[in-house]
């Protein structure tokens, strides 16, 4: 039997498929007439399929390369995204003062760096570690997009019921399973996570989905209450040697 020809879909969301940009980014490209297909300035809203030749201009290249992804080890009583609650949000800590000294990037700080910077991700006002910023809509893709994948790592430091020492020897190894795999949120079963002790106080979590405060209520679930909770790893991006409040530029040969 002949294939079935694929459906047309928005231009936006096949080069954003195409992992060329973030579909908000295709809208902009579009709209500045960089976008071509089949050899003709595309339209706003126009539908393509996969035989459809897509060319972008140079620019949009050009624009899209001076956009940057920042590191940031943030501490407690800031939030991830928008501010709430008289707390402040954590890309106030983004500025020229905060830029740590170490950093190897040749990236200087410039204000437009500000502009479209948005996490890729959240970590609860009460956690600290790795929080990651981004102007470019292929990194939020890839970091938080419906079918990312990408590993985040954890140190959780735990208390069991009465036990404020040696947790790991009080707590059920069945109990331990089930973080691993078998716990619900939301009405929605997990996907399995990596969770092992490192030392008899602290957990480490590897999870690749990232429910509100995911670590926190697992925990809850089977008895265990967060004392601590620090992210470490994103993908194959580390917090390293980072200090708490500062931050650095994503690496141009560092990927996640």
């Amino acid at each position: 039997m002949p294939e079935t020809p694929a459906a047309p879909s928005r231009l936006n969301k096949r080069m954003a498929e195409l992992g060329l940009c973030s579909r908000r980014e295709a809208d902009d490209w579009i709209a500045q007439g960089w976008v071509k297909v089949n050899g003709q300035v595309a339209e706003m809203g126009v539908k393509v399929t996969p035989a459809d030749r897509i060319e972008v201009d140079k620019k949009a290249q050009t624009q899209q390369q001076q956009q940057v992804t920042i590191l940031l080890h943030k501490p407690m009583g800031y939030v991830s995204g928008q501010a709430e609650d008289g707390h402040e949000p954590a890309v106030v800590l983004i500025n020229p003062r905060t830029h740590w000294r170490e950093d190897p990037s040749r990236n200087r700080f410039s204000p437009p760096q500000l502009r479209g910077l948005a996490p890729a991700g959240r970590l609860d006002i009460d956690s600290v570690g790795l929080l990651v910023f981004t102007q470019d809509g292929r990194v939020a893709r890839q970091l938080i997009g419906e079918d990312s994948n990408i590993e985040k790592e954890y140190l959780v430091r735990v208390s069991y019921g009465p036990v404020a020492q040696n947790s790991q020897a009080a707590f059920p190894r069945e109990e331990l399973a089930k973080l691993r795999h078998g716990l619900s949120l939301d009405g929605q079963p997990l996907k399995p996570a990596r969770v092992e002790w490192q030392n008899p106080e602290q957990l480490r979590f590897v999870l690749t989905e990232g429910k509100k405060r995911q670590i926190r209520r697992m925990c809850e679930l089977v008895g265990l209450k967060v004392v601590g909770l620090k992210r470490i790893r994103v993908g194959n991006v580390v917090l390293g040697n980072l200090p708490v409040g500062q931050w650095r530029y994503l690496g141009a040969h560092e990927r996640f």
